[in-house]
């Protein structure tokens, strides 16, 4: 008897440390996440696009041949925007996009010359591929940087497809078109290239009540229009950035014929547009600049 209830006894035992055991290996339920989205919202609203955008902060609006990032910088909050260009030549005009550069710098260093209804936006280089060529740097450079060879300058007016940018734009478009007295590629097609094609999509989709682009050099400021004559607002911005900065002003641009130009085709646009012509290929010029952008402010300023 003693036996069979230690038999029983022992078998009980064995039945519960069976059930012990098998009980241990069950996994613990997994902890309840009371809302299953928050990891995809979190991901959804912390994107770059949804940050507040820091003042100066660079946007990249399109790519060169290639493959250099072309870029803008916002200053201001307000609701109307001045654009302002500078690098469509590369290297060539190098100095135009020190110009920008020293816009940049200004800007930064004083947010309140900004009125609270304005927005500046600065390109300082269009083509990114061009200035490279002439001063090896991506972006900033100094003047020692510049190359002195006025091979490589010449080369470095044109973007990596050897096309001038000024030419390839839809305004009375020629697939070769003139500079100076040489014969210059205007691309196989109206914007047939990709910085073009990054400022037309810019332009396009941004409502832009005045847009200012340097070139060199010819001394001067000069008005723009697409075959419908000078408009009165592009006539008021270019005597205003002249009568500021001491440059002349112009009517037009007549040394020679300019098809696919940048600045009208803003003009056909319907957008206020100016262009200003350095003195020369190596001075920066930039308190005269300083002074006509400051008039342009002013002149938008409610």
């Amino acid at each position: 008897m003693k036996n069979f209830i230690s038999f029983v006894v022992l078998i009980i035992i064995i039945i519960a440390g069976i059930y012990f055991f098998n009980q241990s290996k069950v996994p613990a339920p997994e902890a309840v996440n009371p809302n299953p989205n928050t990891e995809a919202q979190v991901a959804t609203t912390t994107t770059e696009g949804n940050l507040p955008a820091e003042e100066g902060a660079e946007i990249v609006i399109g790519k060169s041949v290639e493959g250099r990032e072309i870029k803008a910088y916002n200053f201001g909050t307000g609701d109307t925007r001045i654009l302002l260009i500078g690098g469509i030549h590369g290297g060539y005009s190098w100095n135009t996009s020190s110009v920008m550069f020293e816009a940049l710098d200004y800007f930064k260093a004083n947010p309140d010359a900004i009125p609270s209804n304005i927005k500046i936006t600065i390109i300082p280089v269009l083509n990114p591929d061009g200035l490279q060529n002439a001063t090896g740097k991506d972006g900033r450079f100094t003047k020692a940087d510049v190359s002195t060879s006025q091979d490589v300058l010449i080369a470095s007016r044109f973007n990596a497809n050897k096309v001038d940018l000024s030419r390839n734009f839809d305004c009375d478009w020629k697939s070769v078109g003139v500079w100076q007295t040489r014969q210059v590629s205007g691309g196989k097609t109206v914007f047939s290239e990709p910085e073009s094609v990054a400022i037309k999509q810019y332009v396009e989709s941004h409502d832009i009540k005045a847009i200012v682009a340097w070139y060199s050099a010819a001394g001067g400021v000069y008005a723009s229009e697409c075959g419908e004559g000078i408009s009165p607002e592009t006539k008021k911005i270019t005597e205003t950035f002249a009568k500021a900065s001491g440059y002349p002003a112009h009517e037009t641009f007549d040394f020679y014929v300019t098809n696919g130009d940048m600045v009208n085709w803003f003009a056909m646009k319907k957008i206020p547009a100016t262009s200003v012509l350095l003195t020369n290929h190596t001075d920066v010029e930039w308190d005269k600049n300083k002074k006509g952008i400051e008039a342009l402010i002013k002149l938008y300023t409610k």
